[in-house]
C-alpha cells in the first residue's frame, strides 16, 4: 500500500511539471486548462515519458522490480519511445543481464539513431563490458551532436575507456575536456590522478588527489589511490594515513579487500 502511495504521488508531480505552461492554474476553474490535462494525460508520448521519469527514479532508489515494471508499461504504452529502452537496459546491465541490456540498447538506438544521451550509454555498457573498441564510436557520435547537453558526461566516460584500454594520451585529452567543462569536479579530478598514476606522473596525482581530500569527503576509491600512490612514492605515514580512513569508513568495500590482499596494482 505505501508503495502504491509513493507511486502516485511521484506520477503526479512529473505530470504536473510534463504539462504545459499555466495549465495548473487554467485547470481550476476553465474548461481549456481541463482539456490540455486531459491531452497530456492521454497522449501515448506524455504517459510513456511519466512511467520513463518514474523508473528512473525508482532505480536511483534501488527499487529494481518497480522500476522495471514502470519501464514495461512505458514501453507498452508507446513501443518507439526510445529513452524507455535505454534506461530498461541500465536496469537490465546493473542485474548483470547484458544480453537484454544490450538487446534494449539497440532497439533505443534504432528509434533515437541521433539521441546523443543514449550513444552515450551504450558506449559506457560496451565499455563495461570489456568491449572498448566498440564503445569509442558512441562516444564519438554522442560529442558530436552540438545539442547535446551534458558533453562532460562523454568526455568522462571515454577518458575512463580508454585508459582501461591503456590508451592513455587518447585518454588525457578525453579527460581534459571533462575537467575544463565541469570546472575541475571531484570526479574529473579523480580520474586525471588515476591516469597520472597509470602514467607514472607521482607527484602529480599525489597533489590531485590530496587537492581532492581536501575539497570533499573522499570515497573508497579516491582513498585506494592515495594509498597506492604513496605506496609507490615511500611516504608509509601518508600512505597508512589513507589506509585507516579506508579501514574506518568503508570496510565492506571491494578497495578494502584488495589493501587487505596486498593487491596494489
Amino acid at each position: 500500500m505505501i508503495v502504491k502511495l509513493v507511486r502516485c504521488s511521484l506520477a503526479a508531480a512529473i505530470l504536473a511539471a510534463a504539462l504545459p505552461a499555466g495549465a495548473q492554474n487554467q485547470g481550476d476553474g476553465t474548461q481549456g486548462g481541463d482539456v490540455r490535462a486531459e491531452r497530456a494525460v492521454k497522449d501515448p508520448r506524455s504517459r510513456a515519458k511519466v512511467h520513463t521519469e518514474l523508473g528512473a527514479l525508482y532505480f536511483q532508489d534501488g527499487n529494481i522490480p518497480v522500476a522495471m515494471e514502470e519501464l514495461t508499461v512505458a514501453i507498452h504504452i508507446d513501443p518507439s519511445y526510445a529513452p524507455a529502452y535505454s534506461m530498461r537496459a541500465l536496469v537490465h546491465h546493473f542485474l548483470k543481464e547484458p544480453n537484454h541490456a544490450e538487446d534494449n540498447f539497440r532497439e533505443a538506438l534504432r528509434y533515437a539513431p541521433d539521441d546523443p544521451e543514449i550513444a552515450n550509454n551504450y558506449g559506457w555498457f560496451l565499455c563495461q563490458n570489456g568491449r572498448g573498441k566498440e564503445a569509442m564510436p558512441h562516444f564519438e557520435r554522442a560529442l558530436r551532436n552540438r545539442l547535446y547537453q551534458t558533453p562532460d558526461r562523454a568526455y568522462m566516460n571515454a577518458g575512463q575507456c580508454a585508459m582501461s584500454m591503456g590508451q592513455l594520451d587518447a585518454a588525457r585529452n578525453y579527460l581534459d575536456q571533462a575537467f575544463r567543462l565541469t570546472g575541475g569536479s571531484p570526479t574529473a579530478t579523480l580520474r586525471l590522478a588515476e591516469l597520472n598514476y597509470r602514467a607514472g606522473l607521482l607527484d602529480a596525482a599525489r597533489e590531485q588527489i590530496a587537492e581532492l581530500v581536501r575539497r570533499v569527503e573522499p570515497n573508497a576509491e579516491a582513498l585506494w589511490l592515495g594509498v597506492r600512490v604513496e605506496r609507490k612514492i615511500g611516504d608509509r605515514e601518508t600512505e597508512m594515513s589513507y589506509a585507516t580512513q579506508l579501514r574506518r569508513r568503508f570496510p565492506a568495500s571491494k578497495e578494502y579487500q584488495e589493501l587487505l590482499k596486498g593487491n596494489y596494482e
